[in-house]
């Protein structure tokens, strides 16, 4: 054996910590055997540089595949598509051109894209076979409506890599990253039952829960108001002597208007009149602010990566646990009242009137051409709701 071998091998290192993946190679190297084949990361004396080579291409090397070359630096990663991605969608959140629900999906799916491909992973080198295996993933968790809705995001991310030219090609899917027909969306809808609250349910809701809580259940009663829209209703857009509420649906600028009723005007009333002290100014108008001062529905600060934003929606997990200790269960959540509203409102047959409440967008002639909708008919909608609520009262 050569003198220089015999001194090298008598200087082979140990591992930096147990759990260190990769072993001393006598040629000098980190390695690891990969797949029945020696694969090799770097030198002895660098043992980071040669974990860090080794996270990049285990993705690669895992499934069978060439990984990129150690100086592809100008690559695009899935990280770097995601960061890109949710900056250009954080302007457009700051420019009130997204609503803070549809960031915070956006956001949970780059996240689940990332915990799945890994942060590393190229865009350009993802496959048909890839997109097939995320498929099976996904429809393993979420319903069938939820597994619709997450396809056509990934989608929206994958085509903003091409959009942007950080790809040169369109990423190519194949035929198995479909969206679920409508047949299996009709399915799933009558497998799962109504999403909708029933009056004695509403009722139990309205007499257990606080002031604020109240408040915002019967504007979701009351107006088919929503998450953000409670979360985001002005003070200046209640008007309490009329008893109308004059907001623009965040989600997509429709105008609405809404006549209240007695019991939303009053709980509204004593909901502001406790509500805590603002911790942004921006918010000093706001109806409802949390315990802490914090909007409801927000987007704040990413401890974990600083320069990033983390969405969050405080009424949703409050009001699942206020749903778990009444024992109401079945598909419902806050904004199952937007469909409770939905589905009474219509029995006033009025279909016009409920779609302007619901802030719905009317893209037919008819919505074209009305310019407005008489106060009559909006009340008629919203007392045909007060009495399969409240009863004849």
């Amino acid at each position: 054996m050569a003198k220089s071998t015999v001194s090298r091998l008598q200087n082979k290192p140990r591992k930096p910590y147990v759990d260190y993946p990769l072993y001393a190679h006598n040629t000098g190297r980190w390695a690891k055997r990969i797949r029945g084949k020696i694969h090799y990361f770097g030198p002895w004396d660098n043992p980071q540089g040669a974990l860090e080579r080794f996270n990049q291409d285990w993705p690669y090397l895992s499934q069978g595949r060439t990984p990129p070359p150690a100086n592809a630096g100008d690559t695009c990663t899935l990280k770097t598509l995601c960061n890109s991605f949710l900056t250009s969608k954080r302007n457009k959140l700051n420019s009130k051109d997204l609503s803070e629900r549809s960031f915070r999906d956006y956001f949970k799916t780059c996240e689940a894209l990332i915990a799945h491909f890994s942060r590393d992973r190229r865009v350009d080198d993802l496959r048909p076979d890839d997109f097939e295996g995320l498929r099976s993933k996904l429809a393993t968790r979420l319903g069938v409506v939820t597994l619709r809705n997450e396809i056509n995001r990934c989608r929206v991310v994958f085509k903003f890599a091409h959009d942007q030219r950080l790809i040169d090609h369109p990423v190519n899917y194949g035929q198995s990253f479909n969206r679920p027909n409508a047949k299996s969306l009709r399915r799933a809808r009558n497998d799962a039952g109504m999403i909708m609250f029933e009056a004695g349910e509403l009722l139990h809701i309205i007499d257990a829960v606080d002031v604020q809580i109240r408040a915002m259940v019967l504007l979701g009663c009351n107006a088919g108001f929503g998450n953000t829209d409670v979360a985001s209703l002005p003070q200046s857009a209640i008007d309490f002597e009329s008893g109308w509420v004059s907001f623009p649906r965040p989600k997509t600028e429709i105008p609405r208007r809404v006549p209240l009723w007695t019991e939303t005007v009053e709980s509204l009333r004593e909901a502001i009149a406790i509500r805590p002290q603002p911790v942004d100014p921006a918010d000093a108008d706001l109806c409802f602010l949390t315990s802490r001062g914090r909007r409801w529905v927000r987007v704040q600060p990413s401890k974990k990566n600083p320069g990033q934003v983390t969405p969050l929606d405080s009424l949703s997990q409050k009001f699942a646990r206020l749903l778990k200790e009444l024992d109401i269960n079945g598909r419902k959540n806050f904004y199952a009242l937007r469909h409770t509203f939905e589905t009474i409102g219509g029995e006033s047959r009025d279909q016009v009137a409920v779609n302007a409440i619901m802030g719905h967008v009317d893209s037919t002639m008819a919505g074209v051409y009305r310019e407005r909708i008489s106060d009559e008919r909006l009340i008629a909608v919203v007392n045909t709701v007060h009495e399969w609520l409240f009863g004849d009262e």
